[in-house]
């Protein structure tokens, strides 16, 4: 495995290769994020109805213009007030984000939900499985459930991480862009474990 560290301007890169693709971890806004605004797409950590939820999808939805949660309620219900159950994924277009599209994606509320660490699982399994069916080529991922559902950091970074590695050979690029310090270091020792 080859390691490489970039420190641009807006962003702290750190860049992870693994076989013919690359897991990427970011410290950033992923709302800015973008490879060619054609086949990349960021994945928004939303709740089961599709509203909003924590900060990332009040950023996502506030970059994106109010035409995104019209697309969000447009999703068919799969039961009454449920469009994308816990673990499973959706996608729509992106409007004015610099991304072809976005992939919504309900991550499990760690003290509520019976066994989180295999609906984490599935919900990074489903978006990429989504994404893959959508010829996407370039993924962007946040830290799915660490915010108000209160998923520990080091076993969510190890579930996002372990499950990416999976799909490493259906994309050209994986990313994860972090918010904030203590996500991105989480995740970046734990990629060095793990890649």
């Amino acid at each position: 495995m080859t390691f490489k560290v970039y420190t641009p301007s807006f962003w702290d890169h750190q860049w992870l290769f693994h076989g013919s693709s690359n897991t990427i971890i970011k410290k950033g806004d992923i709302t800015q994020w973008s490879v060619d605004g054609s086949s990349d797409a960021i994945v928004n950590s939303t709740n089961e109805m599709l509203f909003l939820g924590g900060a990332t999808a009040v950023a996502i939805h506030k970059a994106a213009g109010p035409d995104l949660q019209e697309a969000c309620y447009k999703v068919p219900e799969v039961k009454p007030g449920v469009r994308c159950p816990t673990g499973e994924a959706r996608i729509t277009e992106s409007f004015k984000l610099p991304v072809s599209r976005v992939i919504h994606t309900a991550g499990p509320v760690f003290n509520f939900h019976g066994n989180p660490e295999a609906v984490l699982k599935s919900a990074y399994k489903n978006s990429l499985t989504l994404a893959k069916a959508n010829n996407i080529q370039y993924i962007a991922f946040p830290a799915i459930s660490c915010g108000l559902s209160h998923y520990p950091l080091e076993e969510a970074a190890a579930i996002a991480i372990s499950t990416v590695k999976e799909f490493m050979d259906d994309f050209k690029e994986v990313h994860f862009v972090l918010y904030t310090d203590d996500v991105y270091n989480v995740w970046l020792k734990k990629a060095k474990e793990l890649l």
